[in-house]
């Protein structure tokens, strides 16, 4: 699916006009449907701008995913930690511990969740 047509849907989803999405990012109805038929691609600002006012990551509306959630740091630091090696043979075995050892796993999770707070 293309750019223009993510734009489009999410914006019919939320019954907005194209008068008003172009309003609220600041730019012309006739810009935004350019983008929305494919004709002109949005800079680098105007797609941030619209990935957050649809709350969409970026990469959805691009195409390059199917998830349209916004990824948060947690999840961002998280993908780069089980791209260590150590990290990812142990994470790809995690399925296979016993319920003991998750129990641990998950009192240590809360523990460093707390320690952030």
């Amino acid at each position: 699916m293309s750019l223009g047509f993510h734009l489009k849907k999410e914006r019919e989803k939320r019954n907005w006009s194209q008068v008003e999405v172009a309003k609220k990012v600041g730019i012309t109805n006739a810009v935004l449907s350019n983008y929305e038929r494919d004709y002109r691609d949005p800079d680098t600002e105007t797609l941030k701008k619209l990935a957050d006012l649809y709350n969409v990551s970026t990469d959805f509306l691009l195409g390059r995913t199917e998830n349209s959630s916004p990824m948060n740091m947690d999840e961002e630091e998280f993908k780069k930690a089980i791209s260590d090696p150590e990290l990812k043979r142990w994470y790809s075995e995690l399925p296979n511990s016993n319920e003991e050892d998750l129990q641990k796993l998950r009192k240590m999770w809360e523990i460093i969740k707390n320690e952030d707070k």
